[in-house]
């Protein structure tokens, strides 16, 4: 894969935001949670965080590595771009946008998607009201 078709499938997941970090990193965020950094040197690189059967699988390709500084909370690190295939890579990034996007606080869900939590209406009592 290419930094353009990293950059074209993360920034097609709803509500992502992409910010340049680090000097050299371009990070994808979803609700301001991180879920994919791509080295913009070269060679490119790309991080993120797989299922846990997927980072399994991954870590046997030679190319792949933990991530560093993130390996602790499940990341990945594909220093080799042809070493996986893109669908490969595309179902990683997928899943770690999932994973953040659901440890989002569910007001902050709801802001984002649009389905804000309708305020419960309040019945009163007419216990007051007749006795």
């Amino acid at each position: 894969m290419t930094l353009d078709s990293i950059r074209s499938f993360c920034t097609s997941l709803p509500h992502v935001t992409e910010k340049v970090q680090w000097g050299d990193d371009l990070v994808f965020k979803v609700g301001g949670k991180m879920f994919c950094v791509a080295y913009l040197g070269v060679p490119i690189h790309i991080s993120f965080r797989p299922s846990d059967e997927h980072r399994i699988e991954l870590l046997e390709i030679e190319g792949v590595i933990p991530a560093p500084y993130m390996a602790r909370a499940g990341w990945v690190s594909v220093r080799e771009m042809n070493a996986v295939s893109a669908a490969e890579v595309k179902k990683g990034i997928r899943a770690s946008y999932d994973y953040y996007f659901a440890k989002l606080p569910k007001r902050t869900q709801a802001a984002l998607t649009g389905k804000a939590k309708q305020p419960k209406s309040r019945r009163r009592s007419t216990w007051f009201t007749n006795h």
